[in-house]
């Protein structure tokens, strides 16, 4: 299938703008750069809904530093003890902010069906692997630790996030499984939106949309060369959890994937080798999208049905 239109004359102007010297290719650029460019494109895709209640929070990592963190509900959100959707951004691990995903966190919030809490992980190359992990971590231990003080339910929980944000929620659905010594809030479910799952090998998708369709096959190498600090730290479960040797017992997990994706083909062999483990997979595409539909509401109409029925389904493992 084509992409679609609407996109296609988006795509179309990001090109012109590459030709013409007013934009670059994100791997050609500084992460200070890439960073700034992020942001202000973020503008051009959706903007926030302000009637959603957002309270700035801090969540302090192991090593004492705080992280920023984002609780978002919406007005007449029932009960005392909310189920929540915990949210980590894309953005390979070195662009991306709570800034960045405001608006698409706020728009999941706004189905009122739980809360939702993001978390601002620390950034590569100033912050290499496994630290965004660490965070990520504590972040859910923070929840189980202090959630019922902010009203928030820590038995009704999900891991969710879009790209690296993915691989990061489904690294810590793992942890949750594997060891409940180091990560005891164990998630309801897992949403896996185009994830990173294996950042060791390339697949036909890598090649078949390595240019043009918004993230480049360039573009992953450069955060991955940012990101790890040698080899090793890539073929790590943590970072590519595709290659952990056991995902036996694992939340139900939502997979939402792009079909013009460099990472289609490993976010479909991770859905595979999760529902050959004997785990609960929804298995979703949108076939004539980009990487990071997610975030384009103000750009496509087609993608606030995707919310309602990414909110719809999380709702159901939650509330059910």
């Amino acid at each position: 299938m084509a992409v679609l239109p609407e996109l296609e004359a988006f795509l179309e102007l990001v090109e012109f703008g590459r030709l013409t010297g007013k934009g670059r290719a994100m791997h050609e650029q500084t992460p200070e750069q890439a960073r700034a460019d992020f942001e202000l494109a973020s503008l051009a895709l959706d903007q926030p809904l302000e009637h959603i209640a957002c309270t700035s929070l801090g969540i302090q990592a192991r090593d004492g530093r705080t992280l920023a963190a984002r609780l978002y509900r919406a007005p007449g959100l029932a009960g005392e003890a909310q189920p929540t959707l915990l949210y980590f951004h894309g953005g390979g691990y070195v662009v991306g902010s709570l800034d960045s995903h405001d608006a698409l966190c706020r728009r999941l919030a706004a189905h009122g069906l739980f809360a939702l809490l993001a978390v601002d992980y620390r950034l590569a190359p100033e912050w290499r692997f496994p630290t965004p992990v660490e965070d990520a971590c504590d972040a859910a231990i923070w929840l189980h630790r202090v959630g019922a003080i902010l009203g928030l339910d820590p038995t009704r929980v999900a891991f969710a996030g879009d790209s690296v944000g993915a691989s990061l929620a489904a690294v810590l659905s793992i942890i949750a499984a594997r060891q409940p010594h180091e990560l005891p809030l164990a998630p309801k479910a897992q949403v896996l939106v185009y994830p990173v799952t294996d950042a060791t090998r390339k697949r036909p998708s890598h090649r078949d949309f390595a240019e043009g369709y918004l993230l480049e096959t360039a573009t992953l190498d450069w955060f991955y060369a940012h990101y790890g600090r040698t080899p090793e730290d890539l073929a790590d479960w943590r970072c590519s959890p595709l290659l952990a040797p056991d995902l036996s017992g694992l939340a139900p997990a939502l997979v939402y994937l792009a079909g013009h994706d460099p990472l289609h083909d490993e976010g479909l062999a991770y859905a595979q080798k999760l529902e050959s483990a004997g785990n609960e997979v929804k298995l979703l595409s949108q076939p004539g999208l980009t990487h990071d539909f997610l975030r384009m509401a103000g750009l496509l109409a087609e993608v606030e049905g995707i919310h309602r029925e990414v909110a719809e389904w999380v709702a159901g493992k939650l509330l059910g």
